[in-house]
């Protein structure tokens, strides 16, 4: 009887020694590439932020905010010109809404609050289907150029739900979700131009031409689900 119990403890306490190894090597693994991974989510960001941001040459304030009804923050990058005019903003953002859980979006804004450009951050939408928000899928994305999320005319919806947007075929939810984020980031960036940035940079200057915004009247997909 003795044996089989010591036979048992010693059973117990190699496979809490394998157990306990077991951690320290995925810890260590963790460790080691922990910031390779964040360095290349870095680089991710700061390409995305250049691409949404067409001929802009000056520097990049970050200013951290929250959408009224939001938990999670988004981050407005202002980006101002060498002779201190504000050119617009590039606005990490987000959606919960995503058929995956979530995704993040980069938007970029002229000073008008007209879009320049959106890049996908970070996304893991279904294959075929709603992965086509990425430019590398489909043209989806390019609707989103020229549009004004903060026009009292406009509304940035799927055609399905009264908007202007053309989603993406049998992916109707993915294509609401980049229409929510990317209306979370025109959101942000109003209100930390209207609030924020006399107080962050109160020296800037704001030189709005309140031009038309111009959108595409091509139909680039039929209604979808």
């Amino acid at each position: 009887m003795s044996k089989k119990e010591s036979t048992l403890t010693n059973m117990i306490v190699s496979l809490a020694l394998i157990a306990v190894l077991a951690a320290a090597a995925l810890a260590g693994v963790y460790l080691l590439t922990k910031d390779s991974i964040d360095n290349v989510q870095a680089q991710k960001k700061q390409s995305a932020l250049n691409a949404v941001l067409p001929g802009f040459d000056g520097s990049i304030v970050p200013v951290p905010t929250t959408v009224p009804g939001d938990k999670d923050p988004v981050t407005v990058n202002v980006a101002v010109t060498k002779d201190n005019t504000l050119f617009g903003a590039a606005v990490e953002t987000y959606t919960n809404k995503a058929f995956g859980g979530t995704f993040t979006l980069m938007v970029g804004f002229d000073v008008n609050g007209n879009i320049l450009g959106t890049e996908v951050i970070k996304a893991s939408e279904t294959p075929g289907l709603g992965d086509k928000i990425n430019k590398n899928k489909s043209n989806f994305a390019e609707q989103f150029v020229n549009m004004n999320p903060s026009a009292s005319n406009f509304d940035l919806k799927v055609k399905k739900d009264g908007g202007e947007v053309d989603a993406i075929t049998a992916a109707t939810i993915s294509s609401r979700a980049y229409c929510d984020a990317v209306n979370r980031a025109a959101m942000a960036f109003q209100g930390v131009k209207e609030i924020a940035l006399p107080k962050v940079l109160p020296n800037l200057k704001i030189e709005s031409n309140n031009a038309p915004v111009e959108i595409e009247a091509e139909e680039k997909g039929a209604d979808n689900e």
